[in-house]
């Protein structure tokens, strides 16, 4: 059964159990926020469409639950939302409002999709690498990543940790086969995590301005 809820086409993506701020300032979303606060302050959030603004029937978002409302004198908002339940929207209702509203029907992985403890634990050693390299990147003091012990919550968070395409993360969102997004994320950690490492080498080549950490007169005297 399809159940109503305001509609927010992001170029973000949202998962399951994972926070996301954002900040409110077209008069649209404005008075979409409104209505959500004074409801159940859930709205969806889900990929834009390729031609018009709202995606086709069939396209995946996740339910973004507000958390935090920081108002401005001006009528923004910064909020933070966490990710509910995974749906896939089923239509688009012509309604007099100034923002989109949609049709969806809510999905969970199917059962008895858990993945290999070996998959898991492989999981867990390549995003520690990664996590690793980000944290350098931000000069930022190394700290091992707090994951859930739940493998779909452990992929969720990781999927939601990662720097890369849009396009990547909705496939993530979209699949829903536990062990097989946690297979998609252990082929997809590597890549990122070797960009991320030359990232750091470069970062920490420009800290020194090329020179290695030599002083520039005893490379040119």
């Amino acid at each position: 059964m399809s159940s109503r809820l305001p509609m927010f086409p992001l170029g973000v993506v949202l998962f399951p159990g994972t926070p996301l701020p954002l900040h409110i300032f077209e008069p649209r979303y404005r008075r979409m926020l409104a209505d959500c606060l004074a409801g159940d302050r859930r709205f969806g959030i889900l990929p834009p469409g390729d031609v018009a603004e709202m995606p086709e029937p069939g396209a995946v978002g996740c339910v973004a639950e507000v958390r935090v409302n920081q108002p401005m004198p001006d009528g923004r908002s910064n909020i933070v939302v966490t990710g509910g339940s995974r749906f896939t929207l089923t239509g688009v209702l012509d309604e007099d409002l100034p923002y989109h509203v949609g049709l969806m029907q809510l999905f969970d992985d199917e059962p008895g999709t858990g993945p290999a403890p070996a998959d898991l634990e492989r999981l867990r050693e390549l995003f520690g690498e990664y996590y690793a390299a980000l944290r350098q990147l931000t000069d930022s003091e190394p700290e091992a990543a707090d994951l859930p012990d739940d493998p779909r919550e452990l992929s969720f968070h990781i999927a939601a940790a990662l720097e890369t395409d849009a396009d990547v993360k909705q496939r993530l969102l979209a699949e829903r086969n536990t062990a097989r997004r946690i297979r998609a994320l252990i082929r997809l950690l590597p890549g990122l995590a070797a960009s991320a490492m030359s990232a750091l080498r470069i970062h920490r080549r420009a800290h020194t301005n090329g020179t290695g950490g030599l002083r520039p007169d005893i490379l040119t005297g």
